[in-house]
């Protein structure tokens, strides 16, 4: 068997679609689990609407999520002299001819007839004598009669009568191609083994599957996937949040979490639900690919970003984490935030499910003093436990700063007190973070070691 070869061909006329994100995932998966090529090409060819901004936003969405690809990206637009070169190779074969039909004589016979009425060129079969010197379109030749039959790994047999399938334009007046012929010549040139894109392209499978039996090449395997849903069942829009990859990104869903949701979102392999890029590689096929539209689940998505932010080693997390802020525009961490958020990973990524969720539990670790502390945290620090603070600064003067010894410390002044330790652990909470939500007080305090501590402390006493 050839060797697989899947491509990602998004348009660049806004931003990389989280749902163009899964289809390139999806291939990205189908060709690197099979030790095949992924290919990445820009289908530019509409220059009103492609921008330079656009592509480089699509750029840095695959990038984000991982997904790299092979050799250099391809321009559809600077393959236009391909492009025609194969239209006119089409005239040569007689599968496509000249029309000099005008806009006027097109909308006449549309008017005449009712809405479904393919139209009918009368240049068809016209004597190449009889051709005007004006300009003029070439037409593929569809066959009239029988069907078209597209056998799609997704969407099983899909049958198009050829009588509903009108002779399509391949290449414009102007001497531009039109996408239809574009996209089958560049899959063919490159190699192209699966098509595997949204199932809002099955009818152009028809077409496309005549310029490659035109040209006598081989149709590639299809597999059109439903698209993504809102949480109610309804086209994905701007009513349902983020759109882009790039929000995902902004919003702090780790890219592994990311690719794993979105893997599962329209796929599944047995139970399986958790699980590395790689073993996705390992997993993924065709067959597992539903042909009910997905429905994006934020709470679903969420829970799988928290296990990935749960199994990531500490310090790729870390460095996902400063990327999320470069991407935020936020100042990157400094020398000492980044080795006490290194040395607290173990504490703070338990129940986190995004990034801003644990850089909220590390907020001990990138603060400095003053301590700014939100109202509840304020409301602890009355003057009991401030006299209680003040106590435990000089106790802690001498601590080896192991955690059993911290524990032994803390009980007997809690004891002393007359509390239990949990009235004790709101004011210690209060000067350690300025919060009363925090990972425990004896993690903070081996994070930010015995010097900070105690100052910490003394500020709040005081």
């Amino acid at each position: 068997m050839s060797q697989v070869v899947t491509r990602f061909a998004p348009s660049p006329t806004g931003y990389l679609h989280i749902g163009g994100g899964r289809t390139a995932l999806f291939n990205w998966l189908y060709a690197r689990g099979r030790g095949g090529k992924f290919l990445l090409r820009i289908e530019d060819t509409d220059r009103e609407r492609s921008t330079p901004e656009a592509t480089a936003a699509i750029l840095r969405g695959l990038t984000w999520l991982g997904l790299d690809w092979d050799g250099d990206v391809v321009s559809q637009f600077d393959r236009k002299d391909r492009h025609a070169e194969v239209a006119h190779e089409m005239l040569t074969r007689g599968t496509a001819y000249k029309c000099f039909a005008t806009k006027e004589e097109i909308e006449a016979f549309r008017a005449a007839h009712d809405s479904y009425a393919v139209f009918q060129s009368p240049w068809r079969d016209a004597d190449p004598a009889s051709y005007p010197a004006l300009p003029y379109v070439i037409r593929m030749k569809a066959p009239r009669e029988g069907a078209t039959v597209i056998s799609d790994e997704v969407q099983g047999i899909v049958t198009f009568q050829n009588d509903q399938l009108d002779d399509m334009i391949v290449l414009r007046s102007d001497g531009t191609p039109t996408y239809m012929l574009a996209v089958v010549v560049d899959d063919h040139d490159m190699g192209v083994t699966h098509v595997i894109r949204g199932d809002d392209h099955l009818a152009n499978a028809a077409r496309q599957t005549m310029v490659y039996d035109a040209m006598g090449w081989t149709v590639p395997v299809w597999a059109h996937i439903p698209l993504i849903h809102g949480p109610d069942g309804k086209k994905l829009s701007k009513r349902h949040g983020a759109l882009g990859v790039e929000e995902y990104q902004a919003m702090g869903y780790p890219a592994a979490g990311m690719r794993n949701y979105l893997t599962r979102l329209g796929w599944a392999h047995g139970d399986a639900e958790i699980f590395t890029s790689d073993e996705a590689k390992a997993m993924f096929d065709l067959a597992g690919i539903g042909r009910a539209p997905a429905r994006l689940d934020f709470k679903k998505l969420e829970h799988v970003c928290g296990q990935h932010i749960a199994m990531t080693p500490d310090a790729a997390l870390l460095q996902e984490i400063e990327a999320f802020l470069v991407a935020r525009g936020e100042p990157a961490l400094t020398q000492g935030q980044h080795a006490r958020m290194l040395k607290g990973m173990y504490c703070l990524k338990e129940r986190a499910k995004t990034l801003p969720e644990l850089l909220e539990k590390a907020r001990f670790a990138l603060i400095s003093r003053p301590i700014g502390r939100d109202e509840a945290s304020a409301a602890a620090l009355d003057t009991v436990s401030r006299g209680i603070l003040k106590s435990l600064t000089l106790q802690l003067q001498n601590a080896t700063w192991e955690k059993a010894e911290l524990e032994s410390i803390l009980t007997a002044a809690a004891t002393e007190a007359g509390i239990g330790f949990g009235k004790l652990a709101q004011p210690l909470r209060a000067a350690l973070a300025g919060r009363t939500a925090t990972p425990s007080v004896y993690d903070m305090m081996l994070v930010i070691g015995r010097d900070e501590t105690i100052a910490r402390l003394s500020e709040a006493a005081d």
